[in-house]
């Protein structure tokens, strides 16, 4: 079974630094996009970065130039590297992996995690 689990949120004053890490467990074959994924209260989820196997990166526009997105680091692991945090950038922060290969699944499968809260004050 193929569980994401996050780490890294938390309470952060603006201007600063947060990485979020996320692991998949269980047997993984293979992983297509990797990515991040965040809802603000009353929002929509929103696309915050994803990147493919081949390395290409792709960004929200509001997070462009601010944060990085990497895989690697671990079996398994995508990391969001987040600099100069605004109030805005307040949400749950939830990774996705798509195109999940695994055992006992002729499907691609994808999985999100649990999320984590980063909270960004003035």
């Amino acid at each position: 079974q193929v569980q994401l689990v996050e780490s890294g949120g938390g309470l952060v004053q603006a201007g600063m630094s947060l990485t979020l890490s996320c692991r998949g467990s269980g047997i993984i074959f293979s992983i297509g996009d990797m990515g991040w994924w965040r809802q603000a209260p009353g929002k929509e989820r929103e696309l915050v970065a994803e990147i493919a196997r081949s390395g290409r990166a792709k960004y929200g526009d509001s997070v462009k130039d601010r944060f990085a997105i990497s895989r690697g680091g671990g079996i398994n692991t995508v990391t969001l590297q987040m600099d100069s945090l605004k109030p805005e950038d307040t949400a749950v922060y939830y990774c996705k992996f798509s195109d999940v290969r695994a055992p006992g699944s002729e499907n691609l499968e994808d999985y999100w995690g649990q999320g984590t809260q980063v909270t960004v004050s003035s």
